[in-house]
């Protein structure tokens, strides 16, 4: 602490200056202050110092900027400088209270270094994560698609049940490695939204289509009134986020009821989750939406699902820009509620309709002839097995030039099955119009990719076409087969022509 009369002299100097600048206290006596300024620093200080002789009263000096001082052996050091005026008779003195923050710049510094290194870190995984996504998922689908076919050729009854149990896990480590790339693709800033609007009857409708029988496999009854609002958002995100809160419901919810509903509030609408499940505490509420955490499930214990659907929800509120509410009382139930603002739609949005506007397969299909395009050997080799053992004949390629090769030379073709990402940056998009340029526009076509929030935003608008995601099991992939080449209706009675008719 140094005290500078109304001449700048130092006319003070407390003990702490030798260990702060290496001056004993005598020595500063009559000084100027400004000898403990850098030089740099000294003409722009006495105009600092004239002004606050001015207009003087109780503050930090240079707020927000970088001060240094000056140590006796001309080395520099940063500090922090508090001033205040005091009145000795008709002199105006200034207290000056210095403060060494070396420590505390250095903390400061490396502090953010690390939260640099962490950002890098985090980014890096996320990046990679969502690089790796058609790699990571072609060994799952691998196993699914061999898994499918070796049930079917199955005829001891423990083979089938050991098959059956490598189904469950096969179906575990897919649920996983889908919620795991989401997340990985919200945080990397893969996913860009696609604003527009959407009807929110068509999201309903979905949601009962794909939760009607998990909800009645429980004993519980899946409730969605009607609505007929149209929402402005990403209806893909949307229509993710209201999934895993409604699956999330059906778990939790052991008796009742899941309800679906929507409301308006002037120029907002609230889509509503309502169960009558276990409830969660108050005191948990704030924890629901962190990655891995289940409400009343420990550590140690076997766990129902993994606890990500939440903060995959969480990622997609704060990227919508959109408000996501809980309300729960244990042992009665709980609401979720997601704001959006409204919009006008006149159709139901393509990522939906894409799900919703086929009717049910077919039981079977007639065998046909597949074209197969998949440039990793494992997943095209498992995918041949799974369809010749359904008896349908099958021609395979690996690349754009082989697919219109086989095309040529097999105009029996019936459906195309192709993978989205291919190498060489060849994309099934390219190999669904040169194949339909050799064979014609009515051929069927299945398009996988584990890329869905680029791929489904550039299908074409085609009744011919069905989009999937990997990883795809057998079961599902045979629907669409299915319902892109139904069986042929039974022959009945002949009808004879007028013209010929005895």
């Amino acid at each position: 602490m140094v005290i500078v009369d109304a001449s700048s002299s130092i006319s003070y100097a407390n003990r702490q200056v030798a260990a702060l600048f290496g001056y004993e206290p005598e020595e500063l006596s009559g000084r100027t202050i400004e000898c403990l300024v850098p030089e740099r620093f000294r003409a722009s200080h006495v105009g600092h110092r004239r002004q606050f002789g001015t207009h003087s009263r109780t503050r930090p000096m240079g707020a927000g900027k970088n001060l240094f001082a000056l140590r006796k052996d001309g080395s520099e050091f940063p500090v922090e400088i508090s001033l205040s005026p005091i009145a000795d008779g008709t002199d105006m003195l200034v207290v000056a209270a210095i403060r060494d923050i070396s420590d505390r710049q250095a903390i400061q510094v490396e502090l953010k270094r690390a939260c640099e290194r962490a950002e890098r870190a985090n980014l890096a995984k996320s990046r990679f994560v969502a690089a790796a996504s058609h790699d990571l998922r072609q060994p799952v689908q691998t196993l699914a698609l061999l898994n499918g076919a070796m049930r079917r050729m199955a005829a001891d009854n423990n083979i089938a049940d050991a098959i059956s149990q490598q189904e469950h896990a096969i179906n575990a480590m897919s649920r996983l490695l889908n919620a795991l790339l989401d997340i990985s693709k919200l945080e990397s800033g893969a996913i860009e939204p696609k604003l527009m609007p959407f009807k929110v009857a068509g999201l309903f409708e979905e949601l009962r289509s794909e939760f009607a029988g998990s909800a009645a496999s429980k004993g519980l009854q899946l409730r969605v009134e009607p609505s007929g609002g149209s929402a402005y958002s990403d209806p893909s995100l949307v229509g993710q986020a209201v999934r895993n809160i409604v699956s999330n419901a059906i778990k939790y919810t052991h008796k009742g009821h899941v309800t679906l509903r929507c409301s308006h509030q002037g120029a907002t609408m609230r889509l509503e989750v309502v169960d009558t499940g276990v409830g969660i505490p108050a005191i948990e509420l704030g924890r629901i939406c962190d990655d891995f955490y289940q409400v009343g499930v420990s550590a140690n214990l076997s766990r129902d699902g993994y606890g990500l659907g939440l903060g995959i929800v969480s990622r997609i509120v704060n990227l919508l820009g959109l408000k996501l509410d809980a309300q729960s009382e244990v042992g009665k139930g709980s609401v979720f509620s997601l704001e959006l603002p409204t919009g006008e739609a006149s159709s139901a949005p393509r990522a939906l309709e894409l799900a919703t506007r086929h009717g049910a397969a077919p039981d079977c299909t007639a065998s046909i002839h597949i074209l197969l395009v998949e440039d990793d050997p494992g997943v095209r080799n498992a995918t041949r097995m799974l369809l010749k053992v359904e008896g349908h004949d099958v021609s395979t390629a690996a690349s754009l030039s082989e697919a219109v090769k086989q095309a040529s030379e097999h105009p029996d073709i019936r459906l195309l099955i192709t993978d989205y990402h291919l190498t060489a940056d060849e994309t099934g998009l390219q190999v669904l119009c040169a194949v339909r340029d050799v064979l014609g526009q009515d051929l069927r076509v299945v398009l996988i990719s584990g890329d869905t929030s680029s791929a489904i935003r550039t299908l074409p608008d085609d009744a011919h076409l069905r989009f999937a995601s990997k990883p795809i099991n057998a079961d599902e992939l045979l629907v669409l087969i299915r319902q892109l080449c139904p069986a042929p209706e039974p022959a009945g009675l002949l009808e004879l022509d007028p013209a010929t008719a005895g």
